[in-house]
């Protein structure tokens, strides 16, 4: 099944394109491209052709280029999304997508996603008839979440530098089914929430992308990275842990069920709500302000 998305290809090249200049590897003797090995090296001129639609075939010392070059990027910057799905692709073999793969084949409904090869996007949901859904079930709640947060499903880069077109698929599932688990947990897409989430992705999928996101840490507020391991960084380590493996759900098929009912089929418990506690932390702030501004005020009279 083709591989591709909405986003442009053009961004991802444009993204790519400096790393991949840097690392022009000089002519090598041509070889049998119907035997090459997955991490074999070859120059720009004996490049085989791409196993899937949109399959950039590189080499070992270009993937761990693009690894460190989007991986260093997306910490300082983890706006930047086609960076950290470049570093998700460059990072995740030639153990960690095989692991996910074989976890699906291990599981009768993840052999029939790998068979059917399902893609989430707004007209594959039918968007409006999810709204129509009663309040708790798994679909309304995915819309509801996808409505409040101002996000759309038709936003998920393609994958490109995966040479297993099979793996390459499991790592386009995990792209798309990343919003049902915002929904699941009911996680806000702010930086806080997204760095609970991807810890609890890294538990439970052990993908190397989901556990550097961790590390973003740095560069949040202190009240942030107090609340990350007081609250949320306990509950993604036990739940992801404990949870059976969330790249089985076939969403598609669970849009009706009662939300609560597949939260306890799967192992997993809806945190603290991140955007609660945010609220109230801004009114204390502001509270306190006012009370500061009139002892001020209160002391010049």
């Amino acid at each position: 099944m083709e591989v591709t998305l909405g986003r442009p290809a053009a961004l991802a090249r444009q993204t790519t394109a400096p790393f991949l200049r840097l690392l022009s590897v000089a002519s090598c003797p041509s070889h049998n491209t119907s035997q090459r090995r997955p991490y074999s090296f070859f120059s720009s001129l004996t490049r085989p052709p791409p196993n899937y639609p949109g399959h950039v075939p590189l080499t070992t010392l270009e993937k761990a280029a693009l690894a460190i070059g989007s991986g260093l990027i997306s910490l300082k910057n983890p706006r930047r999304g086609d960076l950290i799905a470049t570093f998700a692709e460059t990072t995740c073999t030639p153990y960690f997508i095989y692991r996910l793969r074989d976890a699906m084949l291990s599981s009768p409904t993840g052999r029939r996603i790998l068979r059917d090869r399902p893609r989430i996007t707004s007209t594959s949901l039918n968007l409006p008839h999810l709204r129509s859904l009663p309040p708790n079930t798994v679909g309304h709640t995915y819309i509801s979440w996808l409505d409040r947060e101002g996000v759309s499903p038709d936003t998920r880069a393609p994958v490109r530098y995966i040479d297993d077109e099979e793996c390459a698929y499991v790592m386009q599932r995990y792209r798309e089914c990343h919003d049902f688990y915002h929904a699941l947990t009911g996680l806000p897409v702010v930086r806080e929430g997204e760095v609970a989430l991807k810890a609890f992705e890294f538990a439970n999928t052990l993908l190397p992308m989901t556990g550097l996101s961790v590390f973003s840490l740095v560069g949040m507020k202190l009240k942030e990275r107090e609340r990350f391991w007081g609250v949320y960084g306990p509950w993604a380590v036990r739940n992801g842990l404990r949870a059976k493996e969330v790249i089985n759900v076939y969403w598609e098929e669970v849009l009706e069920k009662d939300v609560g009912e597949l939260r306890r089929e799967l192992g997993v418990e809806v945190p603290a709500d991140l955007r609660e506690m945010r609220k109230r932390e801004r009114e204390e702030r502001k509270r306190r302000g006012a009370v500061a501004r009139g002892s001020k005020e209160g002391g010049w009279l």
